[in-house]
């Protein structure tokens, strides 16, 4: 396989181990995970598209962001079940071009959604008679178009300066799916200004994106803090904690696995930090975000119970 790989466009994808036996296991655990997380993104975008309680822009914002995680686990999970259950790595040349696009716009724009989540709480706890007028409709509908796009222009600059290097060592990618560290490691081009310049800037504006969302919670808190009714605290947990957990989790994990210097061996850490934002944070999402929230829990409830949420006024 190393000498045929090295003679086609493609790319080879190691993924977690080269036993048969720990390929199927490894083909099944992702099935379950990405069965699991499809449904569940699947029922929170059905419950908040649908259900009258369910309208604020709260759940707007996360039926987007159950949408960006519904789409991430297509662009990466499907592949490494593929290549473990045919026990071959091999991705073309165009398959790994689109898959990096569409994960580093997701990628990017689960960010921007998460930046976004947390001023809109931020404006409901401490601005809360302003809430109304600082996010209409309208002004979400654009947040959202942002979101999406500033995804797309990431895709592109991400896409078009990783795969404009020439790549000229054996193409094999030391991961389960294309990713753009051990993409860099395969070139022998010294052309790297384009795609360096393009994780700076993408770098310093995810760092903007921490930062605002690290003082929105500052706020939240010092105003949760002065609360004198232990019932309104709850109220107010129950509605941050669950995106400070994903926030958490997604952010930690990914600036974790492109800050650290690659590694020409990578251990199996590695690959389950990196199994922690691409599988386990869209997966887990929905059951994080409805853990605490009772009007979450009940609408599920409804749903799965075949209730029509039309009847309710």
């Amino acid at each position: 396989m190393m000498t045929n790989i090295t003679r086609v466009s493609g790319f080879l994808l190691l993924g977690f181990s080269d036993n048969r036996e720990l390929q199927i296991l490894h083909a099944l655990l992702f099935l379950v995970l990405y069965l699991l997380g499809l449904a569940g993104n699947f029922i929170i975008i059905t419950i908040t598209m649908l259900d009258p309680q369910l309208q604020s822009p709260m759940y707007y914002f996360l039926k987007h962001l159950s949408f960006l995680h519904f789409s991430s686990l297509s662009v990466t999970v499907p592949q490494s079940i593929h290549s473990s259950l045919t026990d071959s790595g091999y991705i073309s040349y165009a398959q790994c071009v689109l898959q990096v696009f569409f994960f580093m716009s997701l990628a990017w724009a689960e960010v921007a959604i998460l930046t976004v989540m947390s001023y809109d709480r931020y404006v409901a706890i401490c601005l809360p008679l302003h809430y109304e007028i600082i996010m209409d409709p309208r002004k979400c509908g654009w947040a959202v178009a942002a979101v999406w796009l500033s995804g797309g222009i990431s895709g592109i600059l991400y896409t078009t300066t990783t795969f404009s290097i020439r790549f000229c060592k054996v193409k094999i990618i030391h991961q389960f799916f294309c990713d753009i560290p051990q993409l860099l490691k395969l070139s022998c081009s010294s052309d790297y200004l384009g795609i360096v310049g393009v994780v700076a800037f993408m770098s310093t504006m995810a760092f903007v994106c921490f930062i605002a969302i690290a003082l929105s919670y500052v706020h939240i808190f010092s105003t949760v803090l002065r609360m004198p009714s232990a019932e309104g605290r709850s109220k107010v947990f129950s509605t941050c904690l669950p995106h400070l957990c994903v926030v958490s989790l997604f952010l930690s994990t990914g600036a974790f696995v492109y800050l650290k210097p690659t590694s020409d061996s990578p251990t199996i850490f590695d690959l389950m930090l990196s199994l922690f934002y691409t599988v386990l944070t869209p997966t887990l999402n929905p059951v994080i975000y409805s853990l605490r929230n009772e009007a979450m829990k009940g609408a599920v409830r409804k749903l799965l119970l075949s209730r029509g949420f039309a009847k309710k006024k």
